[in-house]
C-alpha cells in the first residue's frame, strides 16, 4: 500500500530540475554535437521568419503597386526557393546532430547502469525483481532518449517564439502586446499540467515494471505453470496487472487530450481574431497593406505552433522526468559488492581458509549464522551438512564476498579476505553451483567465459579432467556445438560437467562446491567422481554436500543447525557419535535401501 502511495506521488518541481541537470552531465562529452547543432536551430528560426517577409514585400511594394515584372517575379521566387533550401539543409544539420548526440548520450546512460548493476551486491538482486531491473535498463533509457529530443523541441520552440516575436514587434509593437496577453493564460495551463501528469507518469512507469516482472516470471516458470494447471490463475493475474497498467495509462491519454494541443489551438484561433479584428478596425479608417496581415498572420501562427509542439512534447518530458529518476535510483544504490582494500596487494599462495566467530545475517535484524569458526588446511576437503535453511549455503556467500559480514573474521592464507584485491580472490576461488548456467554461445565459450588467455587446448584438457569430453566429443560440433538460452538443449548432469570444466580451466586454489552434484543422475555422478577427486587433489575444498555418501573422505564434516556448528569431524568419528550426522546418513541409506 505504501509502494502504490508513493506511485500515486508526484515529483517536486525542485527535484525535477536536479534530476534533468544529471542526465545533462551524461551529454557533456558530446557537448560541441549538442552546441552546434542548437545552432543550427538558431538559424532555423531565422529562416522561419525571412520567408514570410519575402512574400509581405513582393505583394505590398510590387504586386499591389502593381509595378511587377518578370524580372522581379523571377527574383522574389528565387530569393524564397534559395532561403527555403537554406531552411531544409539548416533543419536537417539540426536534426541530424542533436539527434546523434542525444543517441550517444543515452548509449552512455545504459553503458553506466549496466556498469554499476555488476557492482551492485546480491542483497540487490534479492529485493528487486527482474522485471524491474530489465525495464530500467530498456524501456527507461530508451525514454531518455525521447526525453533529450523534448529539448530539441524546447530549443526551436523558443527560437520560433523569439523570432516570432521580435518580427510581429517591428510589423506592430501595439498588435504585438495584445498577443502576448495570452502568455500568462498558457503558462497556468503548463504549470498544472506539469503538476498533475508528473504523478500519473510515474505511476505508469511503475505498473511497467509490474507487468514486465509478471511476464518475465511466467515465461521463466511456464513448465511449473503448465505442470500444475496453473494458466487460469496466472491469465487472471496478468489480465488485472495489464488492466492496471491500461488504466494509468488511460489517465495519461485523458490529461494529454485536454490540456496539450487543443488548448494553445484555441489560444491561436482567439489570437489571429484579435489580430483580424484589429486590422479589421484599420481597415475602416484607411487601406491596409494585405502584405502585412499575411506575414503578421504568419507570425502569430510561427509564434503559437512551437508552442503547441512544446506542450505536446510536455508528456514526453514528464515521462523522461520519472524514467530518469528511476535510471539514477540505481546509480545511486548503495547496496555494492562487498568492499575490499584498494591499497592491498596480498596474493593467495596456500589456499588455507579459517573462519573465526563469524556471525551474519541478511536483513541486519536475525542471524543466519552465529559465531561459525573452523579452520580448512591447505589441501583439505571441509564440507557443510545439515537440513535445507541451516545456513549452509551462507557460509559460502560470505566466503565468496558476496554479501559483508560484520563480526568475526575470515582469513585464507592468515591474512584478512577483506585485503585480498576482488580479482585476486575471483582467480584463486572456483565457484560450482547446484543450479548451473550456461550463457548463449558455444560449449567453448561457456569454459572459456570470454577469458581470451585461455586456448582451445585448456579447454579441451579441462573438460576431459572432469569427464565432460565422454559427451561433448559426440555432439556434431563437438566444442563448438551451441548453447541455447541458460544451456536448456542439454541436460542437468551435462550442464554441471561444463560448468565444472569452466571452474577448472582457470586452475583455483581453493574450490567451493554448492551442492555441486545434486541435480545429476547416478550414472552421471558416478561418471564425474573421479573428476572431482582430481579438483580437490592440491586445492583446499569448501563443500556442501547433499548425498553425504559423496563426503566420505572429507577431512572434517561440519553440521549445522540454525546457523550454528553442533557437530565437526571426519565421517567415521560423526558415525560413532550417533548424532544429527549419523540419523541424516542413515536415513538416506535406508532410503536407498527401501
Amino acid at each position: 500500500m505504501e509502494q502504490k502511495k508513493n506511485w500515486s506521488q508526484s515529483i517536486p518541481l525542485k527535484q525535477q530540475i536536479k534530476i534533468i541537470k544529471r542526465i545533462f552531465s551524461f551529454g557533456s562529452p558530446f557537448k560541441k554535437k549538442f552546441f552546434t547543432g542548437i545552432f543550427f536551430g538558431i538559424l532555423l528560426s531565422v529562416t522561419n521568419v525571412v520567408l514570410p517577409r519575402i512574400i509581405q514585400i513582393f505583394i505590398d511594394d510590387y504586386l499591389t503597386a502593381e509595378t511587377a515584372t518578370i524580372q522581379i517575379i523571377a527574383l522574389f521566387a528565387l530569393a524564397y526557393f534559395g532561403v527555403t533550401i537554406i531552411k531544409i539543409i539548416v533543419w536537417y544539420l539540426n536534426l541530424y546532430l542533436f539527434n546523434l548526440a542525444s543517441e550517444q548520450t543515452v548509449e552512455n546512460i545504459r553503458n553506466k547502469v549496466f556498469e554499476k548493476l555488476q557492482t551492485l551486491g546480491m542483497r540487490f538482486y534479492d529485493q528487486t525483481p527482474t522485471g524491474s531491473i530489465v525495464t530500467r535498463v530498456t524501456n527507461d533509457t530508451e525514454t531518455i532518449k525521447e526525453f533529450w529530443e523534448v529539448f530539441l523541441t524546447v530549443l526551436q520552440g523558443i527560437f520560433g517564439v523569439l523570432a516570432s516575436f521580435i518580427a510581429m514587434a517591428l510589423l506592430d509593437i501595439q498588435l504585438t502586446l495584445w498577443i502576448t496577453l495570452f502568455i500568462p493564460v498558457l503558462l497556468i495551463v503548463i504549470w498544472y499540467y506539469q503538476k498533475y501528469s508528473s504523478a500519473i507518469y510515474r505511476s505508469m512507469r511503475e505498473k511497467l515494471s509490474v507487468l514486465n516482472t509478471k511476464l518475465a516470471e511466467t515465461i521463466s516458470g511456464m513448465s511449473i505453470v503448465q505442470q500444475f494447471r496453473q494458466e487460469k490463475r496466472v491469465q487472471k493475474e496478468f489480465d488485472e496487472t495489464n488492466t492496471s497498467y491500461f488504466t494509468s495509462r488511460y489517465a495519461m491519454v485523458k490529461a494529454n487530450a485536454l490540456l496539450l494541443g487543443p488548448v494553445i489551438n484555441l489560444l491561436d484561433a482567439l489570437a489571429l481574431v484579435v489580430v483580424l479584428g484589429y486590422f479589421g478596425y484599420d481597415a475602416l479608417n484607411g487601406a491596409v497593406g494585405v502584405g502585412v496581415i499575411y506575414a503578421f498572420t504568419s507570425y502569430v501562427q510561427n509564434f503559437f505552433k512551437p508552442m503547441v509542439r512544446m506542450m505536446d512534447s510536455l508528456s514526453i518530458f514528464q515521462d523522461g522526468v520519472v524514467s530518469s529518476n528511476r535510471v539514477l535510483a540505481i546509480l545511486d544504490n548503495q547496496e555494492l559488492t562487498p568492499q575490499q582494500d584498494a591499497d592491498s596487494h596480498a596474493t593467495i599462495k596456500e589456499g588455507k581458509i579459517e573462519f573465526k566467530g563469524v556471525s551474519f545475517s541478511y536483513d541486519g535484524k536475525t542471524n543466519v549464522l552465529n559465531n561459525i569458526s573452523f579452520v580448512a588446511y591447505p589441501g583439505e576437503t571441509v564440507a557443510l551438512v545439515g537440513h535445507t535453511g541451516s545456513g549452509k549455503s551462507s557460509i559460502i556467500n560470505v566466503m565468496m564476498r558476496f554479501y559483508e559480514f560484520f563480526e568475526g573474521e575470515i582469513l585464507i592464507d592468515d591474512i584478512s579476505i577483506k585485503k585480498y584485491p576482488i580479482e585476486e580472490l575471483r582467480s584463486k576461488m572456483g565457484l560450482v553451483l547446484q543450479d548451473s548456467f550456461l550463457f548463449y554461445g558455444t560449449i567453448k565459450d561457456n569454459i572459456r567465459l570470454k577469458n581470451t588467455s585461455i586456448t582451445d587446448r585448456q579447454i579441451e584438457a579441462a573438460a576431459q579432467f572432469v569427464q565432460a569430453d565422454s559427451f561433448i566429443e559426440e555432439l556434431p560440433d563437438q566444442y563448438d556445438s551451441r548453447v541455447i538460452e541458460r544451456g536448456a538443449s542439454y541436460s542437468s548432469g551435462q550442464k554441471q560437467l561444463i560448468s565444472f570444466a569452466s571452474t577448472i580451466v582457470t586452475d583455483p586454489k581453493i574450490l567451493i562446491l554448492d551442492e555441486a552434484t545434486a541435480n545429476i543422475d547416478t550414472q552421471t555422478e558416478a561418471l564425474i567422481q573421479e573428476g572431482l577427486e582430481k579438483m580437490r587433489k592440491g586445492r583446499t575444498t569448501l563443500a556442501i554436500a547433499h548425498r553425504l555418501s559423496t563426503i566420505r573422505d572429507a577431512n572434517m564434516i561440519l553440521v549445522i543447525d540454525h546457523g550454528e556448528i553442533i557437530e565437526r569431524g571426519n565421517h567415521n568419528d560423526l558415525i560413532s557419535q550417533k548424532g544429527s550426522y549419523y540419523e541424516m546418513y542413515h536415513l538416506q541409506n535406508s532410503d536407498v535401501v527401501n
